[in-house]
């Protein structure tokens, strides 16, 4: 006998305003790009119509405006499928002559990073001038709390998003995870406070860092930089006074995407 799958039938009750903003994130996620146009074509509504539940979906984080007024799937829709981060088309583009003056202004190791999970994505980085110096790590994936500037990403999440990606505690084998993860959240509390992250060897032994997230023109957190230096050479009084150049080259970032 053959089983074959009914559609559901339609709710008897008037949902089209959710009905629609469900319709978009589907939408979204099979086509990874919507104009204004086509959301207004597809479900058959006016321009002003598709132009709130696409500014809706961009305040829950399920979308992200680029800088030709198109449409990407946000990080809570890449979370669903299994990414954190849509960084901007442009993203490295923009970042990296910033990346480059910041890495000459304070002589140590930059780095460019997005969510991806509940990791750091390393994209792009520039060495610092000095003999010893940090590496950078373009294309490496590290747990995010441990790194600087995935902190400053995590703190830039909503509550419920940032406990959803640690069901279980931190990531590891330890036996008090969960109280790990508390200790996280009481830090990013910090985070919040101060607008950067340090990391005090906390990725890699004799590496400490500082991180601050890159902000597009909507406010949205899209990514992050971090200046890497050797502890020997970098105090946590150091990480302070990086902040600043770190900070005013985070604002500009994201003023150009």
């Amino acid at each position: 006998m053959e089983n074959s799958a009914r559609p559901s039938p339609s709710p008897s009750y008037p949902v089209s305003a959710a009905g629609n903003a469900l319709r978009v994130v589907r939408l979204l996620h099979e086509l990874d790009e919507l104009r204004v146009m086509d959301v207004a074509d597809r479900l058959g509504v006016a321009r002003s119509t598709a132009h709130r539940i696409l500014a809706m979906l961009v305040f829950e984080g399920f979308a992200v405006q680029d800088r030709h007024k198109v449409y990407r799937p946000g990080p809570a829709l890449q979370a669903i499928r299994g990414s954190q981060a849509a960084p901007p088309p442009d993203l490295i583009t923009v970042a990296h002559p910033h990346l480059q003056r910041l890495a000459d202004a304070v002589r140590e190791t930059t780095h460019l990073m997005v969510l991806d999970g509940n990791g750091a994505r390393f994209l792009d980085g520039v060495e610092g001038p000095q003999a010893l110096r940090v590496s950078y790590r373009t294309g490496t994936l590290l747990p995010a709390h441990v790194t600087s500037g995935g902190k400053a990403m995590l703190a830039a999440l909503p509550a419920d998003r940032l406990r959803a990606l640690y069901p279980n505690g931190l990531p590891g084998e330890r036996a008090d995870a969960s109280a790990d993860v508390e200790r996280l959240f009481n830090e990013l509390v910090a985070v919040r406070r101060d607008g950067y992250a340090i990391n005090l060897q906390e990725s890699e032994r004799g590496v400490h860092a500082v991180g601050a997230c890159v902000r597009d023109r909507t406010g949205t957190a899209v990514a992050a930089v971090a200046v890497a230096a050797p502890s020997v050479r970098c105090t946590r009084a150091s990480l302070a006074a990086l902040s600043r150049p770190l900070l005013a080259a985070v604002r500009d970032i994201g003023q150009g995407l």
